[in-house]
């Protein structure tokens, strides 16, 4: 549960993992800005085409996007009673793409190459008797589970449409908190076993 690295040797997989996130983070910046439904759709596009490029397993990692659908459809759903639904439909395919290129580098970006990365970040707090690799940590994991929790929430709310025959209901949060606190309890298990933050990362070789 530590991770959902997928395992390959794609372009995806070869390139540096602060590579990948600088790219991610001024991609996410420029499209900011983006109102042009056409490039949103077309960049939209082109992250589903590198989720193809990964396999079936790149493929269906397409189904952690689900519980996104409910709230695009109720951004859409409000702008058009505003009479901007073309503002709506901008907005919710601007977050869908974010959201998939953001997965994106989680699935093809082992968790030791991650947390390499952004441990020089925090290196500043060393002058102060303080351990870079315990907030670096802490970025690397919220980078990582979202996609799981997103995961989470998608099996709750499949069993709850199941049961009930309706959507996604607010009852749903109190089980997906207990998942989460459960989830912490097995990564930090996880991380003893491995020597804590300052043990993770020094074993090579071995996926995140």
């Amino acid at each position: 549960m530590v991770s959902l690295y997928i395992p390959g040797d794609s372009l995806l997989h070869r390139l540096p993992a602060g590579l990948k996130l600088i790219l991610l983070a001024l991609l996410s910046a420029a499209l900011m800005p983006v109102s042009n439904p056409v490039i949103l759709a077309l960049v939209l596009a082109a992250a589903l085409a590198l989720y193809a490029a990964l396999g079936r397993e790149g493929l269906r990692q397409l189904r952690l996007i689900r519980p996104l659908l409910p709230i695009l459809a109720i951004i859409i759903a409000l702008h058009g009673l505003t009479g901007t639904m073309a503002e709506g439909a901008t907005v919710a395919l601007r977050l869908l793409a974010m959201v998939l290129l953001a997965n994106l580098v989680t699935l093809t970006t082992r968790m030791d190459d991650m947390l390499a990365a952004i441990a020089p970040l925090f290196r500043p707090l060393a002058l102060f008797g303080l351990s870079p690799r315990r907030p670096a940590l802490a970025v690397t994991l919220v980078l990582r589970f979202v996609p799981v929790l997103l995961a989470v929430f998608a099996g709750l709310s499949e069993a709850w449409r199941a049961r009930t025959g309706r959507t996604t209901s607010w009852r749903l949060i109190a089980p997906l908190a207990l998942q989460a606190l459960m989830l912490s309890d097995h990564v930090a298990e996880a991380l003893i076993a491995r020597g804590g933050a300052d043990g993770l990362g020094r074993r090579t070789g071995k996926a995140g």
